[in-house]
């Protein structure tokens, strides 16, 4: 069979499955038995056994053994005060910025995605205070939700990112690279952000009201204090690594360990807060680890029946330019983004995107923080945002709302990938030091 004409079958299978309520995993499992039975005609004892050696080399990697480390991490401080320090802390220090509290969604936001990974930790743990404190004191509902929604989804990018420490797996390239190389993007939408809520408010002065009394350089010392504990865990985390001492999944088993001590210490470790993260962080890290392992599955399918080989063929017989290709891409991975969330865009697309990347002379780690920034788009848009979702619990109002109130927000990034695109150094300038 035509390889492109089972590549269009796989997908759409795809597409029917997760439609019809099936779970992730579930569906790409079926889909790859499935293929390699009808398609192939291959032994069913065969599948089983090439199922079972990739199930053994996903349980032995040592890569994916950081991924429960980081999703504990962020479930444990999930149940802290450490949203309250961060808003605390941050309120005097934005005070003299043009929007004020606005940048504590965005510098909150930074922080947090840097200790724990997740888009959705972020989102939920620095919404919890600032989205009800900000409608409070009088701020602009639709500025506050938006960036709130944006800023949540900087978990995918900023490291350490559990979408990158798949990426890595799948891709076979270095996760402490692709950690260095999700920096500067980082900062550059932050800054992005920042810069776009300073310019509305400078407009506008009445989304973001006067606070009344600036801030004493008293008040500043006491937010950084504040703020203290937030930073010696990214130091903790980030520096294991740079500096030598840990792998990436050492260096969440140090996270960790940080910070069960610093709810010790903060008085808020209890059997109740370990189980209840202990639980989450299971459940969240095992349905990680499923759409992994059958992701490989489906990869190794395809290449079974060639597909990603004839696939990157017939684009090249297209004779697109690289940025034709990207932008292709870009919109593909949008329209993915809007019915499924950011680890099973990146599992499902690499087997066929990735051969096509690196045949266009695009290198593997900008690609994967090109595809980060693409599925941080797929938390804000609807109909499946998870950070929408996030925030229609937060504060009772319909996810188009949000949506519609992100959408600046999501042109932003469009901005960010481009930028990316045509100066790819800004990605690959750290990790070339590494």
């Amino acid at each position: 069979m035509d390889p492109i004409l089972v590549a269009v079958i796989t997908l759409g299978l795809i597409v029917l499955f997760l439609g019809a309520g099936v779970w992730v995993f579930a569906g790409l499992l079926l889909v790859s038995c499935s293929s390699l039975y009808f398609l192939l005609d291959m032994d069913p004892m065969r599948i089983g056994r090439i199922m079972a050696t990739l199930v053994i080399r996903s349980a032995t990697s040592a890569e994916v053994a950081a991924i429960p480390l980081f999703v504990w991490m962020g479930e444990l401080l999930l149940r802290t005060d450490v949203s309250r320090r961060m808003f605390e802390g941050l309120s005097p220090i934005v005070h003299h910025l043009p929007g004020r509290l606005f940048h504590t969604n965005v510098l909150g936001s930074a922080l947090f995605a840097a200790i724990c990974g997740s888009s959705a930790a972020t989102t939920a743990t620095v919404g919890k205070i600032t989205a009800h404190e900000l409608d409070r004191r009088g701020y602009n509902r639709s500025l506050n939700y938006g960036s709130l929604a944006g800023a949540g989804s900087f978990g995918l990018l900023i490291p350490p990112s559990v979408v990158l420490i798949v990426y890595g797996v799948l891709a076979e390239v270095s996760i402490s690279r692709l950690f260095l190389a999700g920096v500067v993007p980082g900062l550059l939408i932050a800054g992005m952000f920042s810069a776009y809520i300073g310019l509305r408010c400078i407009v506008d002065k009445s989304l973001a009201p006067s606070d009344g009394v600036p801030s004493a350089t008293s008040d500043i010392l006491r937010g950084v204090q504040l703020l203290l504990p937030v930073l010696a865990l990214v130091l903790m985390v980030l520096g294991s690594i740079y500096s030598g001492l840990a792998t990436p999944s050492e260096a969440g088993a140090v996270g960790v360990g940080a910070t069960l001590l610093l709810t010790l210490v903060t008085r808020q470790l209890s059997w109740k807060v370990i189980r209840d993260s202990l639980s989450a962080a299971v459940h969240t890290s095992c349905m990680i680890v499923a759409i992994l392992i059958t992701a490989s599955f489906l990869s190794t399918a395809m290449a079974y029946l060639h597909v990603p080989q004839q696939v990157a063929s017939y684009i090249a017989h297209l004779e697109l330019s690289p940025y034709e290709l990207i932008a292709v891409l870009a919109v593909f991975f949008i329209v993915l983004g809007m019915f499924l969330e950011g680890i099973s865009i990146t599992v499902m697309s690499l087997p066929i995107t990735l051969p096509l990347i690196t045949a266009a002379g695009f290198d593997p780690i900008w690609f994967g923080i090109f595809l980060v920034v693409m599925t941080e788009l797929a938390q804000i848009t609807p109909p499946v945002g998870f950070n929408l979702f996030i925030l229609q619990n937060l504060t009772t109002v319909s996810i188009l709302r949000v949506a519609v109130y992100a959408a600046p927000f999501f042109m932003l990034m469009c901005l960010a990938a481009a930028i990316l695109t045509i100066w790819p150094d800004i990605v690959l300038w750290l990790p070339s030091f590494l």
